[in-house]
């Protein structure tokens, strides 16, 4: 039974340890509530090295198992081989695997990624937030879809997001290895969460993906040299823009109450 004060949180991201990184704290405070809370991956597939990784982390976190959409990477095609790029999957079809799982999960928040593609803009970022608005919309709408299962309306659709005011230590870490820094303007941002309570979890589903630990330019690696204090001040606020998919009746479900 979901706790009456956290919705039940369906979280879309593009790659395993996406999820841990920009919501792993929510994700452990919702489920820590008792709401129902999963995780859908576009890219990797359920065989590949990077699947029960995901899966160790989601068990941290409580959100489940993982849910792949099965597409490739777009800049690493062992990632699912033999199948499309997510950046060059039909967007009809992509959308339609993500109804599914809207559709079996019926969550009363979906949260994913920003349009800028989460400070380093990678293509599979932005395509994750394109197709998961339109997939918002169209899993309440019957005539659309209906392979998927019965029409499910989110509540409310999240993008996690980095305010310029946020982003602290993260720019010069990143811009270290050469990679981008695409915040938004702080006045794009409705709601920030502060997960200092379930930091220990969060961090411990950020290095449960061990394979990206072990590498020097991505996040969980950069985070898993860093100082305690550090991480900790990198990791401990969730920044979110609120974009309501459907009809609007009523006053809103907050991401956190």
């Amino acid at each position: 039974m979901n706790h009456p004060s956290l919705p039940s949180l369906l979280a879309v991201f593009a790659h395993p340890d996406d999820e841990s990184l920009l919501v792993g704290g929510v994700l452990a405070q919702h489920h820590a509530a008792g709401a129902r809370t999963a995780v859908v991956t576009a890219t990797w597939s359920p065989d590949s090295r990077r699947a029960p990784e995901l899966a160790d982390a989601l068990a941290v976190l409580g959100a489940g198992t993982p849910r792949l959409l099965g597409y490739n990477d777009a800049r690493n095609p062992e990632a699912a081989p033999g199948q499309p790029r997510l950046v060059d999957a039909p967007l009809n079809e992509a959308i339609g695997r993500l109804v599914a799982h809207i559709r079996d999960f019926r969550p009363d928040i979906v949260v994913t990624h920003d349009e800028v593609g989460q400070l380093t803009g990678h293509p599979d970022h932005v395509r994750t937030h394109q197709i998961t608005l339109l997939a918002a919309e169209a899993a309440g709408l019957a005539h659309l879809h209906p392979e998927a299962g019965p029409p499910w309306q989110p509540a409310a659709l999240y993008a996690a997001t980095h305010p310029e005011s946020g982003v602290g230590l993260l720019g010069p870490l990143l811009e270290g290895v050469g990679k981008k820094v695409l915040a938004v303007p702080d006045s794009y941002v409705t709601t920030s969460v502060d997960v200092t309570p379930w930091v220990d979890s969060k961090l411990r589903a950020i290095l449960a993906h061990r394979g990206e630990v072990a590498r020097e330019r991505s996040l969980p690696g950069i985070l898993a040299r860093l100082p305690e204090a550090d991480r900790i001040q990198i990791i401990q606020t969730e920044h979110f823009t609120r974009l309501t998919p459907g009809p609007t009746k009523g006053d809103p479900a907050q991401l956190v109450t």
